[in-house]
């Protein structure tokens, strides 16, 4: 276990912790295919170089602007790792973004540029994936959200665990095409175990076709979601609140035979009021290796919480930029 030593300073509106573990069984211990990103209000940015915790600076970050990302590797020929690294490192790259137009067109090329990276000619099922679940948070601004894959973001208040990005899935295409309803499309989604999966970064999608791997991403929106999930498009701004925590996690947290009798714990765990962010998620961790889920399938695990200020008021004259606070965090590998 290692962790971040270097503090990142997220500006005194956001309280962020994450953490990324190869498995939750000190016995079991598989290559760590998952990744993330953090990049603070000072430019400072952290990820996972070859499993491992890293930092660097981006040069020209505008202040008091923050990028978060959970990133689940996937297939091509055991690539999987490698593709969310990639990721990571190509979102050092993407500059900061104030508007969902932006974000997107920046992300989709992004995309493509690595799909040709990973590109084998007349072979995309050689191609690896990666999920991504990002978080784009300008000062004064809305959060916006760019999801591609089966990574989620939760909204956890003290009565419940509320997802709000919709995972890319076989159920979710039968959705679309109005083959699966509210209530088998919650079971087969959240309350079971389905490991498969209908679109992922650099992979592409099969959304208009399971026969065939498409190269673009498929942004599912309110045209293209049912009319039950259709205020979870993959695109969005976030209303968030003060009172909530909020969850970017990959699938390994859920992988289990009845995910819904897990994720039902996680408000009296995390979401006191009194809790930081920290404390949040080392509360998840522990209760997840002391008292996991049954049927754990064991599997990575990483996850980012994040809880959102309102800055105090005080006059201009009193304030020291210099001294603005500082929130840690902590990598687990």
């Amino acid at each position: 276990m290692t962790r971040i030593t270097d503090p990142l300073d997220f500006g005194p509106g956001l309280d962020i912790a994450a953490r990324s573990c190869a498995s939750i069984c000190a016995s079991q211990a598989p290559e760590n295919q998952d990744n993330l990103l953090l990049i603070d209000a000072t430019g400072r940015a952290t990820f996972l170089r070859d499993q491992a915790p890293y930092s660097v600076m981006v040069a020209d970050w505008p202040p008091g602007h923050v990028r978060v990302a959970v990133m689940d590797g996937m297939g091509g020929h055991g690539h999987g790792r490698q593709a969310a690294e990639a990721v990571a490192e190509g979102l050092l790259r993407v500059p900061a973004c104030s508007t969902q137009a932006q974000l997107d067109q920046r992300l989709d090329a992004l995309h493509r540029g690595l799909q040709q990276r990973f590109r084998h000619p007349g072979d995309s099922l050689r191609r690896p994936g990666t999920t991504l679940t990002l978080l784009e948070i300008a000062p004064g601004g809305a959060p916006l959200l760019f999801h591609a894959g089966d990574s989620r973001l939760y909204e956890i208040s003290a009565l419940a665990a509320r997802p709000l990005t919709v995972d890319h899935v076989p159920a979710t295409c039968f959705a679309m095409h109005g083959l699966l309803g509210e209530q088998e499309w919650w079971q087969q989604v959240h309350g079971e175990h389905r490991p498969q999966i209908s679109q992922a970064y650099i992979l592409g999608n099969a959304f208009g076709n399971p026969q065939v791997l498409e190269d673009p991403l498929m942004a599912l929106d309110a045209q293209r979601l049912p009319p039950f999930l259709r205020d979870l498009g993959d695109r969005r701004h976030l209303d968030v609140r003060e009172d909530a925590l909020y969850l970017l996690a990959t699938d390994g947290f859920w992988s289990c035979g009845r995910p819904l009798e897990w994720t039902a714990r996680w408000p009296a765990l995390m979401a006191r009021s009194s809790q930081t962010s920290g404390a949040a998620l080392d509360a998840l961790f522990g209760e997840y290796a002391d008292h996991p889920p049954r049927d754990l399938h064991i599997d990575n695990v990483t996850a980012i919480v994040l809880r959102f200020h309102a800055p105090a008021a005080c006059p201009r004259e009193n304030i020291d930029e210099t001294a603005l606070p500082v929130a840690s965090i902590g990598v687990h590998s």
